[in-house]
């Protein structure tokens, strides 16, 4: 459901409605998320009613979900999916605002430093999900943005969803929204998104974390030629195997929701198109950017990692002048879904400008 604000004329789509009593907290209190819509000079407040604790079973996830999400059993992806939400974002790629799908902050600080969390490839801010809720229970005002053709951005209308189209969605999503330099967060080809942001718009970052990162690979490399190959990229065979990847060690039963919950976005509309579209672009090659970065940065890596080798941490960690690397043992290419604690205490420490004392070993 769509509202409008006259204030401003900023559409936002909302939480679909729920009675009083699903609305309330177990305190008894509403809980609220309010943030600032940017038009043109003129800012207002928006209010958003969203439930924060949820045990039930007849709250709605937000209507532009597939239906499949009813379906997920793990609780952190079902509470984080009923924070979704989609924002108006205007660019040159539509002749409409782009309707963009992101888990905003409770409350946003002005005077505060926000962290900006971007999923890996062909993923959504569901990766975030054990994660996020961590690092915004320390009071940090945290944002989980999905990168242009994934996610559960509306793509209609949409003509481009290469890198350069993923980058000047972003830009305008943080001009519009954020409004003063962040934190950015990416994991994967999320920290190729990081850097390659970084570098272009350095007066919109802070400092940088790069989780596991794929900063070294050459774009989509051959598969670029083959995008029909991307048709098999939703299917349940192939993402059971990519977990199996991924994680370091994993029970099948959670393969298997973890799977559900990192399929959810391509039974979307466009979903196809959009990863086919970036395939053909060539993909992020943020190689020869690396050493550009002159922010501070934190390199996290599993040392379990069997997509993109350990290895590949020292070598970014020496291209930066500004970094420091922390290993995580036992543990694989996702350490934010398979150790979230120690992930947040990590990025909770680099916030507070100091280095936490209980971490696995650091470099």
């Amino acid at each position: 459901m769509a509202s409008i604000s006259a204030a401003n004329n900023i559409i936002v789509e909302k939480l679909p409605r729920t009675d009083r009593k699903s609305s309330i907290s177990k305190s008894g209190r509403h809980t609220r998320r309010c943030f600032y819509g940017r038009n043109r000079s003129r800012f207002s407040s928006i209010t958003l009613c969203a439930v924060s604790e949820d045990t039930t079973k007849d709250v709605e996830f937000p209507p532009f979900l597939p239906s499949e999400v009813k379906n997920v059993k793990d609780l952190a992806a079902r509470e984080m999916a009923r924070r979704i939400q989609r924002l108006p974002v205007q660019t040159k790629l539509s002749k409409q605002p782009i309707m963009s799908s992101c888990v905003m902050p409770n409350t946003q600080n002005m005077d505060a430093t926000p962290v900006v969390f971007l999923h890996g490839f062909d993923s959504s801010c569901l990766e975030w999900r054990y994660a996020y809720p961590l690092i915004e229970a320390a009071g940090v005002e945290s944002w989980a943005v999905d990168l242009l053709g994934w996610g559960f951005t509306n793509g209609e209308g949409v003509t481009s969803f290469s890198v350069a189209a993923k980058r000047e969605h972003l830009y305008e999503f943080w001009r519009t929204y954020i409004q003063r330099p962040m934190v950015l967060v990416g994991a994967s080809l999320g920290a190729a998104a990081a850097i390659d942001f970084a570098v272009l718009y350095p007066e919109s970052v802070s400092s940088l974390v790069l989780i596991d990162a794929s900063a070294y690979a050459e774009g989509t490399g051959n598969m670029a030629k083959f995008p029909k190959f991307l048709a098999y990229a939703g299917s349940i065979p192939l993402r059971s195997y990519a977990n199996l990847l991924a994680f370091h060690s994993i029970s099948t039963s959670r393969i298997i929701d973890s799977m559900n919950v990192g399929r959810l976005h391509c039974l979307l509309p466009h979903w196809e198109e959009a990863t086919i579209d970036f395939m053909r672009s060539g993909g992020y090659k943020v190689a020869t950017r690396v050493k550009e970065v002159q922010k501070k940065t934190l390199v996290i890596w599993g040392e379990n990692d069997k997509i993109v080798s350990k290895e590949y941490a020292q070598r970014l960690q020496n291209d930066i002048q500004e970094s420091k690397l922390q290993y995580i043992s036992e543990c694989g290419h996702i350490p934010h879904v398979e150790k979230p604690d120690i992930v947040a205490n990590i990025i909770i420490e680099f916030l507070k400008g100091k280095h936490a004392k209980c971490l696995d070993h650091e470099t």
